[in-house]
């Protein structure tokens, strides 16, 4: 028979925890393990968690283990994990209890062997020049004479020493340096921050901003230069403002910060010929210039002066260049006098037609013209101002004939209409009345103008008019025969005469003197209206 379930069966086994088999796991596998270096690829890295501590796997063709670097350890590394790379990491076996997992965590880690840094030297430098970092197009001209050059890198090496003494016998400059580790884990971070920091410095500030940076660092392997193959100072050297020379190594060693700079030097010294010239030959060179500058301005004056002394060999002289202006001014001074008299002749001449046409005949018929208008206006003002009434008369009696049923508003309408009426009479009369005013104030002007120039104004002043018979004027003495009568008017009326043989008037009867009357065809006022 089976046994029963609820039976309790004893047992020699030992209970423990969960916790307490985890601790004894992990206990096992550091004592058995303790420090260890383990060669794999890196797999599944994602860069620094938020919290700073870095997760990945290490692999290789067979298996795979867990691995984990802490945040004070990975600030320290030399060489930051990648994704893909084969390296050699240095750390212990423990366990994780929260998933029953074992991992390394990780105290050092580096490339595994030369091969591998260039692969991954190689594979950084194919993803830089990806992003336009290494391109030509981007990159400055350097200056041709700085005033101010900075210089990244060890102040106790002698690369600064060749750099400062190769400056001094070319062209002494002010250098300003940044003190940097060229070599081991902070090489790279301080490089970076050096180039930054030069680029943050402003012009005119208490430290002066340089023209040029120069880094530089003597020869080494390819773990000795890893430093400048850093990320960081790839994408600092390439986002510098200020131009930069890259002067790391020999001239056979390269790193990326060769690719980013905008150029590079073989060497430090190298790195100094080009920052500066050569004082000594560009003083050569300026005296060279300044001695051709003064022989050409030398030939250039004795040019000027050769044609200078040609063209006053050309110029002819006072005498021959007045010659022509004096005759004409000669000419012209002899045709003045005929000119004066041709051009008062003209102007006499238009003064006469002008004249002529204002002839009191011609003002007597435009005063008549004048006289017909405003009649005939008149006339047609009356005639449409009658009309008028008619029209406001006939449409008053139509309103009437309308409103008969309402007394009291046909007599208002009919009121309104006679007031309405009765006020264009008004405006039309007015509006007459100054037309008129117009018309006669004209007519009187012109009047006076006919006053003006009638021969009668003239009688005034002791001229007299003499007629013949048939009483037209005379206006020569041989024009009229002796024993002829005229008639001589004066101002205030005519007298009768007989010519004797002398040519002279003998009064043969004195008739009192009457006014002159018009007669019909002469000239005279008249009535203006």
């Amino acid at each position: 028979m089976a046994p029963s379930l609820l039976d309790d069966s004893p047992t020699n086994a030992a209970e423990f925890t969960v916790s307490e088999i985890s601790g004894s796991i992990r206990r096992t596998v550091e004592d058995a393990f303790g420090h260890v270096r383990v060669r794999g690829e890196i797999s599944g890295y994602r860069g620094p968690h938020s919290s700073g501590h870095a997760y990945f796997s290490l692999k290789d063709d067979k298996a795979r283990i867990e691995a984990v670097i802490w945040k004070g350890v990975f600030s320290r590394l030399k060489y930051r994990p990648e994704e893909g790379l084969e390296v050699i990491a240095t750390g212990k076996i423990t366990t994780f209890p929260g998933s029953s997992k074992y991992q390394i965590v990780i105290e050092e880690i580096e490339p595994a062997g030369a091969g591998a840094l260039m692969a991954l030297l190689e594979e950084r430098r194919r993803r830089l020049a990806a992003e336009g970092l290494f391109d030509e197009a981007r990159k400055q001209l350097l200056p041709y004479m700085p005033k101010v050059i900075g210089v990244v890198t060890s102040p106790t090496g002698a690369v600064i020493r060749d750099i400062l003494h190769r400056i001094e016998d070319r062209f002494p400059v002010h250098v300003i340096v940044w003190p940097v580790r060229v070599q081991g884990e902070t090489c790279g971070e301080e490089v970076s921050s050096a180039i930054a920091g030069f680029n943050r410095l402003v012009p005119g500030g208490p430290i002066a901003r340089p023209d040029l940076i120069i880094v530089a660092r003597g020869g080494g392997s390819l773990e000795d230069l890893w430093g400048f193959n850093d990320e960081a100072v790839a994408r600092a050297a390439a986002g510098s403002d200020i131009p930069l020379i890259s002067a790391v190594g020999h001239e056979t060693d390269w790193t990326l910060i060769d690719h980013a700079a905008d150029r590079r030097a073989p060497t430090p010294t190298g790195a100094a010929e080009m920052a500066v010239p050569v004082k000594a030959e560009l003083q050569a060179q300026v005296a060279a210039l300044s001695a051709r500058l003064k022989g050409a301005q030398s030939r250039v004056l004795a040019r000027r002066q050769e044609g200078l002394r040609a063209l006053a060999r050309a110029l002819p002289t006072l005498d021959s260049v007045l010659a022509l202006p004096r005759q004409r001014m000669d000419r012209t001074s002899a045709a003045l006098g005929k000119a004066l008299v041709f051009n008062t002749a003209n102007r006499r001449r238009r003064f006469e037609q002008q004249a002529a046409r204002i002839s009191p005949a011609a003002l007597l018929s435009a005063i008549r013209e004048k006289r017909l208008t405003l009649a005939d206006r008149a006339a047609r003002g009356a005639r449409a101002h009658e009309r008028q009434m008619e029209r406001r008369r006939a449409l008053v009696e139509r309103q009437a004939r309308v409103l008969a049923g309402t007394p009291r508003r046909l007599g208002e309408i009919v009121t309104r209409g006679l007031l309405r009426s009765q006020d264009g009479s008004r405006r039309a009369a007015d509006a007459v009345r100054r037309s008129l005013d117009r018309r006669r104030t004209h007519l009187a002007a012109q009047a006076r103008v006919l006053q003006s120039l009638s021969y009668q104004s003239v009688l005034g002043r002791g001229f007299a008019v003499v007629r013949d018979a048939d009483r037209r004027p005379v206006s020569r003495a041989e024009e009229i025969t002796s024993g002829a009568l005229i008639s001589i008017e004066f101002a205030d009326g005519e007298v009768s005469a007989l010519a004797n043989s002398s040519s002279a008037a003998t009064l043969q009867a004195k008739r009192p003197v009457r006014p002159r009357a018009a007669r019909p065809g002469e000239p005279g006022q008249g009535d203006l209206f």
